[in-house]
């Protein structure tokens, strides 16, 4: 490998490794079991695996057919679309957030009716932490399996289709399983955004513990009164997210 190449590289490792290293410098390893088993670790660490995985579960119904609709229909403004699907990756958190909050709070567009019709109130309750969640890592899942849709041939779905299959039949029978491990891959960076997500939740669904308060905002929480149990947390998130991804990185890119 030609030096100019791998010094920025080495650059970029230690740049991403270096943080990691440190937390684990300074966690309190005496005292992580104790830290570990206290009652907030745990629920804040049950909520956010609970709402993570219904997040990623509402973006997969959601998103496999959006990412469908991107990808191999001709509808008009399709780029248009595309940009705005996206946009949750660029935009602050934060004002995601507040953007929930205009359109699904008790007096926003859609959640004054939900409010007035069925007494639904989502804003500040677990169900806004899933929203939340899904609105900030929906778009990981859709462009994942886009790309995969696009980088599928279409010869077998032309195939099935001539043989008399339907188009729903080619699509659950064909087109998915050959776009399986795109779909996996966005799967399980939806998860560890949902996971990881702190501005969007804590704007629209507020910091209550046992209700709320998810992983991330403990950590928020804890470091204005307890730098150690903050590095315990993000131990915490830090070794979820790491196993998850380790393990499944196989499955979605076919190397070891």
């Amino acid at each position: 490998m030609p030096w100019p190449l791998l010094v920025p590289a080495l650059v970029g490792l230690a740049f991403l490794v270096l943080p990691l290293a440190g937390l684990l410098a300074r966690a309190p390893w005496q005292s992580l079991p104790q830290r570990l088993a206290e009652p907030l670790v745990l629920e804040a660490l049950r909520l956010s695996l609970v709402t993570a995985t219904i997040a990623t579960a509402v973006c997969l119904l959601l998103g496999v057919p959006l990412a469908w609709l991107l990808a191999r229909t001709t509808l008009p403004g399709r780029r248009v679309l595309r940009a705005l699907v996206t946009v949750p990756l660029v935009l602050p958190p934060v004002v995601g957030g507040v953007a929930l909050l205009l359109v699904l709070g008790r007096r926003g567009l859609a959640g004054q009716w939900l409010y007035d019709a069925f007494g639904v109130s989502l804003p500040f309750t677990t169900t806004g932490v899933v929203v939340a969640e899904a609105f900030v890592a929906m778009p990981f899942l859709v462009i994942a399996v886009e790309g995969a849709l696009r980088a599928a041939d279409q010869r077998y779905e032309e195939a099935a289709a001539t043989l008399g299959a339907s188009r729903w039949t080619v699509f659950r029978r064909v087109t998915l399983p050959m776009v399986a491990p795109g779909v996996l891959a966005g799967a399980v960076l939806c998860w560890a955004r949902a996971l990881g997500e702190f501005g969007a939740t804590i704007t629209f669904a507020g910091n209550f513990p046992g209700r709320t308060q998810t992983m991330p905002l403990a950590v928020y929480l804890a470091l204005e009164t307890d730098p150690d149990a903050a590095i315990v947390l993000s131990l915490v998130l830090l070794a979820v997210s790491v196993i998850v991804l380790a393990g499944l990185r196989d499955r979605w890119t076919g190397t070891a």
